[in-house]
């Protein structure tokens, strides 16, 4: 497990989904492994503080598959922690040149349960900017509590995450069921 890091909020910057993509593009060394890769978490969020981390979930064709590439995700920088407490995930850390997080990345096989609850919240708070709000509020105050301790930080707003993945996700199907019934 990477050790816990201070916990910076930083005001939104709209250079992140540009960093995204360009950390999603050197992911394309995965060769046919590699389906899709997704913009997640905070820095996803147009107008939300975050940490200044960019959260992304390359979907995979098969973990196993993964695994055997495991070379080329390091050769790229990254350190690689295996599943880190989420079955199915394949948990990886870049590091920027003064060594502060740069990009995480939660690695799915395309199939996986988890791809969905990240979208529907990533969408669900796009879509709400009143609920981004709230949250923006309960890491301020999760941050307050621990401002060096990211684990601890994310631990202490974990409550907050799982209902808003469970209002997300009913959002989420509500919003699929009309578009398939139209």
């Amino acid at each position: 497990m990477p050790p816990p890091i201070p916990v910076i909020l930083a005001k939104y910057d709209p250079e992140w989904p540009r960093l995204a993509a360009g950390h999603s593009r050197r992911l394309q060394a995965l060769g046919s492994a590699l389906v899709i890769v997704h913009h997640i978490g905070s820095t996803s969020v147009p107008g939300l503080a975050a940490k200044p981390i960019i959260d992304l979930m390359p979907l995979v064709s098969d973990l196993a598959e993964l695994d055997r590439l495991r070379g080329r995700v390091e050769a790229l920088g990254y350190g690689w922690h295996g599943e880190l407490g989420i079955a199915g995930r394949r948990y990886c850390t870049l590091d920027d040149h003064a060594g502060a997080r740069a990009v995480q990345l939660h690695i799915f096989q395309v199939n996986s349960p988890h791809v969905e609850r990240h979208i529907a919240l990533r969408d669900y708070l796009r879509a709400h900017p009143e609920i981004a709000r709230a949250y923006e509020n309960e890491k301020r105050r999760a941050q307050s509590l621990h401002p060096d301790d990211s684990h601890r930080y994310g631990d202490e707003k974990a409550a907050w995450i799982r209902d808003a993945e469970g209002k997300a996700l009913n959002w989420y199907a509500e919003r699929r069921s009309r578009v398939i019934s139209n």
